[in-house]
């Protein structure tokens, strides 16, 4: 894949990016809708920051509007996506002061436009989504996870629920015997439709809770907010560390879906 721009998707708790230099707020128009993101530079590489929620965390997941976000990337030369996501941990050896590098996900959503091939224009694209997230991208996020003396978990299976309410015990005990290993409410669609894009992208999950029937503590959002907040000096050093680690030109299959992309 050609060097293009990077982007960072920020999950709950993480609103902005404080390495990034020469930041600008910019707004995107896309046939999905606006999108605001803020701009910069992070050593001589041009770098976008957009939160997901929104920057008071005004957007619930299920509200998101990921294609206008992936769309607006796109449209601003983004050949590289890294996210955050604050998930729930359904095993006990992942701790809740853990961060994974997700390798795979099963997708429980039930009502989000989840394509940019709807069909609408004559065109049918099956995307192949063996390996979701980027392998070059998983491997710089290890490589500055070692830089910065920070353990990182290799590999994890993210469940991916509707929201925004949280799971039952019952669904919990469900998502483990599926393989399920962290449960959040953010990934898809946006790792596929960053795959359609012809987009690389990685995530890296911060377990904040223990998932329901688990720890038998209710879990609420402020308390999400606060384990998040608590590793965020950490966080901004790998993302930052991420960045210096993506090569300029990969050889993934991640823009192979490219070919079809129609702005």
């Amino acid at each position: 894949m050609e060097p293009g721009n990077i982007a960072v998707i920020g999950g709950s708790g993480v609103y902005d990016q404080s390495f990034v230099e020469k930041i600008s707020e910019l707004e995107v128009d896309t046939a999905y809708g606006k999108v605001l993101m803020h701009g910069g530079e992070y050593r001589g590489r041009r770098v976008f920051f957009l939160a997901r929620h929104g920057g008071k965390h005004s957007v619930p997941p299920h509200m998101v509007n990921y294609r206008a976000n992936i769309a607006a990337l796109k449209k601003m030369s983004v050949s590289a996506v890294i996210s955050t996501a604050a998930v729930g941990t359904m095993r006990k050896d992942i701790s809740t002061d853990s961060m994974v590098v997700i390798d795979q996900f099963i997708d429980f959503t039930k009502n989000r436009p989840s394509t940019f091939y709807d069909g609408k224009d004559g065109t049918v694209v099956h995307v192949d989504m063996s390996e979701p997230y980027c392998p070059l991208l998983r491997k710089a996020f290890l490589r500055a996870g070692k830089k910065i003396s920070r353990e990182l978990i290799d590999g994890g299976c993210y469940v991916c629920t509707e929201g925004p309410r949280l799971e039952t015990p019952a669904e919990i005990e469900m998502f483990k015997k599926w393989g399920g290993d962290l449960v959040g409410m953010t990934s898809v669609p946006e790792v596929v439709l960053a795959r359609e894009a012809g987009i690389c992208y990685a995530t890296i999950a911060l377990p904040t809770n223990y998932a329901a029937g688990i720890s038998g503590i209710p879990i609420t959002h402020e308390d999400v907010l606060k384990a998040v907040d608590k590793n965020k000096e950490d966080l901004d050093l790998l993302i930052a560390g991420c960045i210096e680690e993506i090569p300029l030109e990969r050889n993934c299959r991640c823009g192979v879906m490219g070919r079809y992309w129609k702005d």
